[in-house]
């Protein structure tokens, strides 16, 4: 028999549901199978009374035998009910820890192949939502809703059987409060449902509203601004607040009354009330309404269950099309197999190459340009101008929206990935290290690199007296004994390219977050690292470029001039004016190209 619950479920679960929940769903079925038979034979017991109490009060003659019998029956199903649901209960609980391990591991694999594009645009706050938070959420929906629904369903198969054999009049009556509570429980559903999107904006918004403070907070003491600080956050709690007053009125309201409606002592009076009639009328005898007193309230517990699972199941299905809808995130296009080519030299070509952000707007538009094996281009330009996202897509860390990027005459969407990053190298601006050790941080791209190699490494990139000064030198694990500076951080990074030993390297602006001291440090490693090397340097001041083979200039998003530098100041544009005036920081913001 299916309940207005699992009615109500059903079609959330033909979707991203039941897509999440596949590699565990006949395991499932199997809990809520045992979990269904275990509440028929729990309720045996009461039967086992009304029978034993018909042959005490019956006008026939008993044996001790007989009343021994229905005890031992009665106490057998009680045991083997109690153990099925117990197996039932075990077996959802393992499906959940599988899943869970199983989505995590999904996540993570599909997030190492989804364009960088992808984390600029969300907050870091929902992507930890959907990792951590909604895979924990989807435990009310794998280990308990099942068996819950499969327990309900089971109570209420048996003792509608047993009632309707018992007298079918009788049996109508006594289920007459459970239509009004399935009326009441369906419109707490839909209630719910309806307000279920804002409720989970709402805590969306205080997950990036916490990031966002704790990770601003230097600067929010820096200047003072403590009071603001807490704006956004007090904001998102309101909002919430509201969001979850809109969730939670109706669903209380309509609970309410579908409980009182199945209260054990309602029900039970209502039994007693039309027994008495019945009995008054002739049509059953005194101790036929036994079997109704005893089964018919127990039939209370297991839909009460179902309201107590109703929030959490509305949350688990919204957890689960966010989970779904990360496992579906487009990733990056990659070679069939056997389709992989390898790249012939070293040579970088941009062939018409354009970009559009998908809310941004910023792009770029009909880059054309080669870079040579063992020169160096330097791209400058205005803050905005797409210098990174020219370096960016030479990393494919995105792919372009029009033309395309070549290394060797091969397009990159034909290279294997762990291919293209033994040829490409990068030391960006921005560098992360994960929390292992400081040996293992340098050997990201090579974790078969000796510890000869990796101090090697570390020896060019002029990081390696600051390692071993450590308290335990390489082994120091980054977060916990191992602290860098923003320069040191770079110095690493450039340790960890170094131990590729690429053909081709692109520098966006490494030196950004370096000191004075450390900048001289970086510049020295990479000049002694860069030499033979093709080169993409992304550059603010133009004094630190003025010696490249070529330097691009961008402006809107395109290549507004192109040359060496003694070119560049002889055509007397926008390179030259900037240099003239010894603004070499290029600090104007430009308008980009609208896509």
């Amino acid at each position: 028999m299916e309940t207005p619950h699992t009615a109500a479920a059903t079609p959330k679960m033909r979707g991203p549901v039941s897509q999440v929940l596949h590699p565990i769903r006949g395991r499932l079925l199997i809990a809520a199978l045992l979990a269904g038979v275990g509440a028929m034979l729990t309720l045996v017991p009461l039967a086992g009374i009304a029978h034993v109490a018909g042959l005490v009060l019956g006008d026939n003659a008993i044996t001790a035998h007989e009343v021994w019998r229905a005890v031992g029956v009665g106490v057998a199903s009680l045991c083997a009910g109690m153990l099925l649901i117990s197996t039932g209960e075990l077996l959802a609980h393992l499906a959940d820890n599988r899943i869970t391990h199983h989505l995590r591991l999904a996540i993570v694999q599909r997030l190492s192949r989804v364009p960088l594009g992808w984390f600029t645009s969300r907050g870091s706050g929902e992507v930890k939502q959907a990792m951590q938070d909604d895979i924990n959420t989807l435990h009310s929906l794998t280990a308990h809703f099942y068996t819950t629904v499969g327990r309900a369903v089971g109570a209420i198969v048996f003792s509608l059987v047993y009632l309707f054999v018992m007298d079918w009049r009788m049996a109508i009556v006594s289920i007459l409060p459970f239509p009004g509570f399935f009326l009441f429980f369906t419109r707490a559903l839909k209630a719910s449902e309806s307000n279920m999107q804002a409720f989970v904006e709402g805590m969306r918004r205080i997950d990036n509203a916490v990031v966002e403070f704790v990770n601003g907070i230097p600067v929010v003491k820096s200047f003072g601004a403590v009071g603001k600080a807490h704006g956004s956050y007090r904001e998102a709690v309101d909002a919430f607040a509201r969001a979850f007053v809109g969730f939670t009125r109706p669903l209380v309201g309509s609970m309410a009354n579908a409980n009182a409606m199945i209260a054990p002592v309602a029900v039970l009076g209502g039994v007693l009330a039309f027994g008495t009639l019945f009995v008054a009328l002739g049509w059953i005898a005194a101790l036929d309404v036994l079997p109704f007193a005893l089964v018919t309230p127990g039939l209370c517990g297991p839909l009460l269950l179902l309201h107590y699972i109703t929030h959490d199941l509305n949350n688990a299905v919204g957890a689960a099309r966010r989970v779904q809808a990360l496992l579906d995130t487009p990733v990056l296009e990659q070679p069939a197999p056997g389709m992989q080519q390898m790249p012939r030299g070293s040579e970088i070509g941009f062939e018409h190459v354009g970009y559009c952000y998908e809310s941004a707007g910023r792009g770029l538009a009909d880059i054309n340009l080669v870079l040579k094996p063992g020169t160096t281009t330097a791209v400058v330009g205005c803050s905005g101008a797409g210098k990174s996202t020219l370096a960016r897509l030479l990393l494919r860390f995105f792919d372009p929206t029009q033309g395309r990027i070549t290394l060797g005459g091969v397009d990159l969407r034909q290279i294997e990935t762990a291919t293209l990053y033994r040829h490409i190298g990068f030391v960006l601006q921005e560098v992360r290290l994960i929390h292992a050790s400081v040996h293992d941080n340098i050997a990201l791209g090579r974790p078969t690199a000796t510890r000869q190699q990796i101090e090697d490494a570390a020896r060019t990139a002029n990081i390696h007296a600051r390692i071993v000064a450590l308290p335990r030198g390489y082994d120091s694990v980054v977060g916990e004994d191992a602290q860098f500076s923003g320069g040191e951080l770079q110095r690493v990074s450039i340790a960890r390219a170094v131990l590729l030993d690429p053909p081709v390297l692109v520098l966006d602006e490494a030196t950004a977050a370096a000191d004075a001291e450390s900048e001289v440090a970086i510049q020295d490693a990479l000049s002694r690292f860069a030499g033979g090397r093709t080169l993409l340097v992304i550059a603010h001041r133009l004094d630190t470029v003025m010696h490249a083979d070529q330097i691009i200039v961008l402006d809107n998003g395109t290549i507004h001039e192109q040359g060496s530098h003694g070119e560049l100041l002889a055509r007397k544009g926008l390179y030259a004016r900037l240099w003239a005036q010894g603004d070499y920081s290029f600090s104007a913001e430009l308008a980009v190209p609208s896509c």
